[in-house]
């Protein structure tokens, strides 16, 4: 069972575009937030500030959109992580309508170097905890 954390974000004017919409560029923009804010959620008790995490790749479907004042709700977990990379999924829902699905892989870093560094066991724990 993948550990699934959860955001309820509500759309802004700041968040749309000339097509009265949530921009794409909006979506980029949630995805860094949230992922940044379930990494701090997962290391609350246990800080890992020797790691840094770059995006490597995303893959993003816009599905459906979202106006001013949709609430939405964000769902993210974490998927295969090995090596250096590990890869995040996250689905923005207004009410039971997927609007966007995204993958995205993510590199760890050294936070004093900037140099990619093996994913171990004590990161694992921390991404994984329920295995």
């Amino acid at each position: 069972m993948k550990d699934i954390f959860t955001l309820t974000i509500k759309v802004s004017s700041e968040d749309i575009d000339n097509l009265q919409h949530v921009n794409n560029l909006v979506y980029v923009k949630w995805m860094d937030d949230i992922a940044t804010k379930h990494w701090s959620f997962l290391t609350k008790e246990n800080p890992l500030p020797q790691y840094v995490w770059v995006v490597m790749r995303h893959e993003i479907d816009y599905l459906k959109q979202a106006g001013l004042g949709d609430e939405i709700t964000v769902k993210t977990w974490v998927g295969e992580t090995k090596g250096v990379t590990s890869v995040r999924f996250m689905e923005f829902y207004k009410k039971d309508d997927l609007l966007v699905k995204a993958k995205t892989v993510w590199l760890m870093l050294n936070s004093k170097t900037f140099k990619p560094t093996r994913i171990r066991e004590n990161v694992l724990k921390v991404l994984q905890p329920s295995k």
